[in-house]
């Protein structure tokens, strides 16, 4: 089941207090990006977090799932309506992601 742009639109709402947040389509689903780093997705309507440090700290309640089948698993994110909590979780994520990779032209 692909992702609808509705709960896109529901989380970039929620992220909104953030600076520089970003998605791009991807396969029927949604990357979601944090001054240009991947910090998790939008899969079947599940905001999906990478699983770091500081996100599994922050989240330590949250549970791990698949965005897909043959993927790592991701923290999901159950109260996105936190935003002081998601700009805590994102910005502390931020120095614990590798830098993005540059695109072949």
């Amino acid at each position: 089941m692909a992702s609808s742009k509705e709960y896109l639109d529901y989380i970039l709402e929620q992220l909104g207090s953030l600076d520089d947040i970003s998605s791009r389509p991807m396969m029927g689903e949604y990357i979601i990006y944090y001054k240009g780093k991947v910090v998790g997705g939008i899969y079947d309507n599940r905001f999906l977090l990478k699983p770091t440090k500081s996100s599994k700290e922050l989240l330590s309640d949250a549970p791990f799932e698949l965005p897909y089948e043959g993927a790592k698993e991701m923290l999901l994110v159950e109260n996105v309506e936190d935003a002081e909590l998601m700009e805590k979780v994102l910005s502390s994520m931020y120095d614990e992601l590798p830098a993005p990779k540059k695109r072949k032209k």
